[in-house]
């Protein structure tokens, strides 16, 4: 019953037939969509709001230290900066390596569309216009869900890291070295 409902509402039915026009691919690179979307706002989350816990037990622990300024004092703000930068930029190369599949995606329903197209001409010959555009429709809709994906997933990245840049320089600069 609520489901019928949800069909009823007036963007559902365009996006249903835009699905039907894109073609299974489509699926796929909403899939990929998602998954993006997901990783990023959990480290925009994390960015914002839960790294101040790890920062400040960071810090408690490094101005708990009695020698900051031998080799070794060093070393261990190294490895402390390194582990919060490491924390910083969890999973974004997952994320890279989405935004480098949603153009290939939608490269394979383009020829996958284009495919469709070939076939209405193969049995009908070229005299078929209507068949003929419905297969480039199939051709183009994965192509730019790919690239338009895969454009905010750039932006994305780019947001992230930024403010994972911000935070390791931050905590960089408050681990005084004495």
């Amino acid at each position: 019953m609520l489901f019928m409902q949800a069909l009823r509402w007036p963007f559902i039915q365009p996006i249903s037939s835009l699905f039907e026009q894109g073609g299974p691919v489509l699926w796929l690179i909403s899939i990929v969509a998602m998954v993006m979307i997901v990783l990023a706002a959990e480290r925009l989350w994390f960015l914002t709001l839960s790294y101040k816990s790890e920062r400040d037990q960071i810090t408690s622990r490094w101005q708990a230290r009695q020698d900051k300024g031998s080799l070794i004092a060093h070393r261990v703000r190294q490895a402390m900066l390194a582990r919060f930068k490491h924390q910083l930029r969890l999973h974004l190369w997952i994320l890279r390596g989405l935004v480098m599949i949603c153009p290939l995606l939608g490269l394979l329903g383009t020829v996958t569309g284009m495919i469709s197209v070939f076939d209405v001409m193969a049995y009908s010959g070229t005299g078929n216009a209507r068949s003929m555009a419905a297969g480039i429709s199939k051709a183009t809709i994965p192509t730019m869900a790919g690239m338009t994906v895969a454009i905010v997933g750039l932006l994305l990245i780019a947001r992230i890291d930024r403010l994972a840049r911000s935070r390791h320089e931050a905590l960089t600069a408050q681990l005084s070295v004495s």
